[in-house]
């Protein structure tokens, strides 16, 4: 299962089979966690930074991905060097349907296609087994509120999450316990889980995430 996979499965109402809450679009979460992914792989890098006026790029290692939707978007990345704002959004073009159908194929979605007011179509992927997605929430949960020993994948699905403000809810926390696990979930990104190489890109990926909700979130909030 890729860490994006585990982010949709995670974002879908298991129901409805949409994605609410969302302030941005499903794509660039989706596309943070397979920027997140190629990192972890060491397949991709985050430039040195040079200046602190300058964003530091994202570009390939030279090593290669046997999972089509990662070497997909490796052949995005290296196109050329881009930064993790611009990139998330071009990786993660796209990506819900393709995943959703992915995770169809393994048993854990049913694909519903209507419409919208009886005239727009629309698919929507309720969920049709919830055993892996309730592993995911307690894995999740063992790592940011019981303290447990953190693994990578772990550590940027709980970033990604928290950017998306959508880790309290996924895991049902609330008051201290919710402030407890940001903070838990901020040390993570930026502790010794890998090399810095692999932590700077991942946290780059994150950053990507915060950036575009918050613009997103200024957006509504203006009109």
């Amino acid at each position: 299962m890729l860490l994006a996979e585990d982010l949709l499965l995670l974002l879908l109402d298991d129901e409805k089979g949409t994605t609410p809450g969302l302030w941005v679009a499903v794509r660039v979460p989706l596309g943070a966690a397979v920027l997140a992914e190629l990192a972890i792989d060491d397949a991709v890098e985050l430039e040195p930074r040079e200046s602190r006026w300058r964003t530091p790029k994202i570009r390939v290692t030279g090593a290669t991905e046997q999972d089509d939707v990662l070497a997909a978007a490796l052949q995005v990345v290296a196109q050329k060097p881009r930064t993790a704002v611009d990139l998330v959004g071009r990786v993660g073009d796209g990506l819900k349907d393709r995943l959703a159908e992915r995770l169809a194929g393994q048993g854990l979605l049913e694909r519903h296609d209507g419409t919208v007011l009886g005239l727009f179509p629309r698919t929507t992927w309720p969920a049709a087994a919830s055993t892996h997605e309730a592993q995911v929430r307690e894995g999740l949960r063992a790592v940011v509120v019981d303290g447990a020993a953190p693994d990578e994948r772990t550590a940027a699905l709980a970033g990604i999450l928290q950017a998306l403000d959508r880790l309290r809810p996924v895991l049902g926390l609330s008051g201290a316990e919710a402030r407890a696990a940001k903070k838990r979930v901020a040390e993570l990104t930026k502790g010794d889980l890998a090399t810095k190489a692999v932590r700077d890109a991942v946290e780059a990926a994150i950053v990507a995430v915060t950036t575009a909700t918050t613009a997103a979130t200024s957006v509504a909030v203006i009109s």
